[in-house]
């Protein structure tokens, strides 16, 4: 059985990696997989990831990304933060025919790699993993408190638009006719974001699977944590609170203000004297935030290697994000045996066991997120429990190969069907 995984990028980002861990979990398994990226990252070296020629050639990625934004100009007031259209044509779909393959796995395609009018013309069985909400909104990759796509969109809050037929409709319209009919089965990452997609008007019809990110437990896994902090810089004598996201400082949905809330409340209660922050994907600001504790600034850290010493370095990893579709880092953190602290919400609710391999905070209570920080912290004994407790449950849940052959299963249901 041949598979065509599609993906906008091909390492870069959480979906990136997801979608091509994926891709190699299968080839390990003998699978034929073959990966089709809009933009192939200069460190990628892998001969089975190809770029398809519209991003190799004449339009970059980052001119098809410009041209999808040009629509939302209607909407000048709109917040900057990720929405997208597809609506301009590519050859991505004449790619995948060349490439014929008996099943094509979407993964992250919500920036103009699959147009909105191609995905039912593909013409063989069609996998989507839903790495955010794009696939069943109006353009939005995380809706917020906003529920509209349950109904057909209009008057857009990410728009910061009042009107009924807005962009939002205007898609959400596109999307339902161009996609009626489209042999199509979605993957959610996790229960939270399957119960949206069958509450959604666009995939309330759609079969939904649940079937989790998977990761490399042989290498996301414990190490000396004196041996990473020295590798890392990161102090020896101190407790270390990780904080680690993409945008780390910028996305309001990572939760930020929040983690600095929480933070401060510790910082006030005597743990500054005792611990010491990481962040991870970010950079140190020219005017960096004040959290009342000494901080370290990672930045981007790319390679599997040594994310796995950043999170081996960790006594806690927080999460404090408000909508996670899955949230591959503290999955990888656990698997690492970094208890993790998160809000009770979204896909966080499948990746933590609350006082068993971290602590779920009520959402979103910098109060709660505190306590559970310092719960972490506080007993050495107890740590040691959670740390094993969340090493074992990351490799029953998420350990790749488990995790690629549940999605060949249903490679081979689909087909045959």
């Amino acid at each position: 059985m041949k598979i065509a995984v599609v993906n906008t990028l091909s390492t870069r980002g959480g979906a990136a990696r997801a979608a091509y861990r994926l891709h190699r979990g299968l080839r390990t398994i003998g699978v034929d997989s073959h990966m089709l990226v809009m933009q192939r990252d200069p460190d990628c070296a892998d001969p089975t990831v190809s770029a398809a020629p519209a991003a190799a050639n004449d339009l970059t990625g980052a001119f098809l990304a410009r041209l999808d934004r040009i629509p939302l100009r209607l909407h000048p007031r709109r917040p900057t933060i990720p929405y997208s259209l597809n609506c301009f044509p590519n050859s991505t779909r004449r790619r995948l025919h060349a490439m014929q393959p008996d099943v094509v796995h979407l993964q992250w395609v919500g920036s103009g790699f699959v147009p909105v009018h191609d995905l039912a013309r593909l013409g063989v069985p069609t996998i989507w993993t839903l790495q955010d909400m794009w696939a069943f909104t109006g353009g939005c990759h995380y809706a917020g408190d906003c529920t509209r796509y349950q109904e057909r969109c209009g008057a857009c809050p990410q728009l910061a638009s009042s009107r009924e037929h807005d962009l939002s409709r205007w898609t959400w319209q596109r999307k339902r006719r161009h996609w009626a009919g489209a042999r199509l089965t979605l993957v959610a990452p996790s229960r939270w974001l399957a119960d949206c997609a069958r509450e959604s008007s666009l995939c309330r019809d759609t079969r939904v699977e649940v079937i989790p990110n998977g990761i490399d437990v042989s290498v996301y896994r414990p190490y000396d944590r004196e041996t990473a902090r020295r590798l890392l810089n990161l102090p020896l004598d101190r407790k270390l609170i990780l904080f680690g996201a993409v945008s780390a400082l910028d996305d309001p949905r990572k939760g930020f203000d929040d983690l600095q809330a929480a933070l401060r409340r510790l910082a006030a209660a005597g743990w500054a004297e005792q611990a010491e922050l990481a962040i991870l994907g970010a950079e140190r600001p020219a005017d960096p935030p004040a959290f009342g504790f000494e901080v370290t600034y990672l930045g981007h850290l790319h390679d599997d290697l040594t994310l796995a010493l950043a999170y081996s370095a960790a006594d806690v990893v927080v999460t404090p994000s408000r909508q996670e579709a899955f949230g591959l880092v503290p999955a990888e953190a656990q698997a690492c045996g970094a208890p993790v602290v998160a809000f009770a919400t979204g896909g966080l609710l499948d990746i933590v066991e609350h006082e068993c391999t971290g602590y779920l905070a009520r959402p979103f209570d910098a109060g709660d997120l505190a306590a559970g920080i310092a719960w972490v912290l506080g007993d050495e004994a107890r740590w040691q429990v959670l740390s094993q407790q969340a090493r074992a449950r990351a490799g029953a849940l998420f350990a790749l190969e488990t995790v690629a052959r549940r999605h060949v299963a249903l490679y081979e249901d689909v087909a045959q069907g």
